[in-house]
C-alpha cells in the first residue's frame, strides 16, 4: 500500500508533530498528551515494532487516538523488525497486549498505510522545518528513512528521542535502555545523522517521572482518561516495583513533555554518544568525553522540572475540552 498523506492539513497556528511509536502503555499516554495539548497539532503517527509486535502497536495507537480525540489522525504502519537482528519485544514489561490487559474498545479503523518510512520522508519534505519529530520507540523506521535520505533529520525542526540511559543504568541489561537495545544499529545511524536532536533517556524517567500510589489515585480520579492512563500501566507498575521504583515510571510521556515545552528542561549538555552494539553493553549510550573525541552529535537532557511535567500530565488527563487543569 502506498503512503497516503494529506499535505497542508497542519494548523499553522500550532506546532506540528510527527510521532514515531511502538505503542504500549507509556507510549499511549505520550500520544494522549500530544493530542490533548491545545498548542500542538499531531500531523501523523508512524508505528514501529518494539514493545509489542507491529500489529499490536498499530492497534494500540488507534485505540488510544480514538479515546483521546485523535480519531482523524493518520496512523502508518512501519518496520516489523530491527534493521539487522530479530525482534525482542518488551511484553515482559507491558503485558502481552502492551496495555497491561486493561479492558479497551476495539479500534475504529485500520492503518492509513503500511509505509511509515515513506511517510516520514514525505512529511519532512512538505515544508522544511515545519514539523518536529518525536520518537518513543526503537529507531528502525527513522534509520530506514535515513537510508533513502541522509539529510532527513535536517528537514524536521527538531527531533526529540526517548532513547538511551546516558548515566549507564540499563533496563534490559546492566547499561542498555530498551529503545536503543532493541535496534542499536538504527540508533547508531540516527545519532550520527545531521539535524537538531535532543535525547531524553530512561535516567530522566527514573528520577522525575515516577507516579507513586497517591499520584496514581489522583490521576485516576480525574476521569476516564486518567483511569485509562493508570489502568494500562498495571503490568508496568509491577515491573517497576520489582526493580526498586516507588511506582510506575513514564519515560515516553516525560520525553513528550520536553518536546511540547522545552522550558521544563533544567539541565542538558551536548555530547558525543557511543552506542553499544553487542552484549554485555548492547544498547548503552555512553558520552565520549575524551580529549580529541568526535564532535558532539546530540543534546542530552540530564534534569527536568518534575512538578511541571506532572502538571502537564494531569492537565492532559482532565476531562475538559482542552486538557487544562480546572482552576489553573
Amino acid at each position: 500500500m502506498a503512503p497516503r498523506t494529506t499535505a497542508g492539513t497542519a494548523d499553522p497556528s500550532r506546532r506540528s508533530f510527527v510521532i514515531d511509536t511502538d505503542t504500549a502503555s507509556d507510549d499511549a499516554i505520550a500520544l494522549l498528551m500530544a493530542v490533548r495539548d491545545p498548542d500542538a497539532d499531531v500531523r501523523a503517527v508512524t508505528v514501529v515494532a518494539g514493545n509489542v509486535p507491529l500489529d499490536l502497536a498499530v492497534r494500540n495507537a488507534i485505540v488510544t487516538l480514538d479515546l483521546c480525540g485523535g480519531a482523524t489522525i493518520e496512523v502508518h504502519a512501519g518496520r516489523d523488525r530491527p534493521l539487522a537482528r530479530p525482534l525482542d519485544t518488551a511484553q515482559f514489561v507491558h503485558g502481552e497486549d502492551g496495555m497491561g490487559g486493561a479492558p479497551l474498545p476495539e479500534p475504529s479503523r485500520t492503518a492509513t498505510s503500511d509505509d511509515a518510512v515513506g511517510v516520514l520522508s514525505a512529511i519532512a519534505a512538505e515544508e522544511s522545518g515545519r514539523h518536529d519529530l518525536v520518537t518513543i520507540g526503537p529507531l528502525t523506521n527513522v534509520a530506514a528513512a535515513l537510508q533513502a535520505d541522509p539529510d532527513l533529520l535536517t528537514k524536521f525542526g527538531h527531533v526529540y528521542l526517548m532513547a538511551g540511559s546516558p548515566d549507564g543504568v540499563g533496563n534490559v541489561n546492566a547499561v542498555g535502555e530498551y529503545n536503543v537495545w532493541a535496534d542499536p544499529e538504527a540508533a547508531t545511524a540516527v545519532f550520527a545523522a545531521p539535524g537538531r536532536k535532543t535525547m531524553i533517556g530512561w535516567n530522566i524517567s527514573r528520577r522525575f517521572a515516577v507516579l507513586d500510589d497517591d499520584e496514581q489515585a489522583a490521576l485516576a480520579a480525574l476521569g476516564p482518561l486518567g483511569r485509562f492512563a493508570v489502568d494500562i500501566n498495571g503490568d508496568v507498575e509491577q515491573y517497576c516495583l520489582d526493580t526498586g521504583l516507588a511506582g510506575f515510571d513514564l519515560p515516553d510521556p516525560v520525553a513528550m513533555a520536553v518536546a511540547l515545552d522545552e522550558s521544563i528542561v533544567t539541565d542538558s549538555t551536548h555530547e558525543a554518544l557511543v552506542v553499544g552494539l553487542d552484549e554485555p553493553t548492547r544498547g548503552s549510550t555512553i558520552p565520549d568525553r575524551r580529549f580529541g573525541r568526535a564532535d558532539p552529535n546530540i543534546r542530552v537532557v540530564w534534569a527536568v522540572d518534575e512538578a511541571a511535567f506532572k502538571h502537564r500530565l494531569f492537565a492532559a488527563c482532565t476531562s475538559d475540552d482542552h486538557g487544562k487543569v480546572p482552576g489553573s
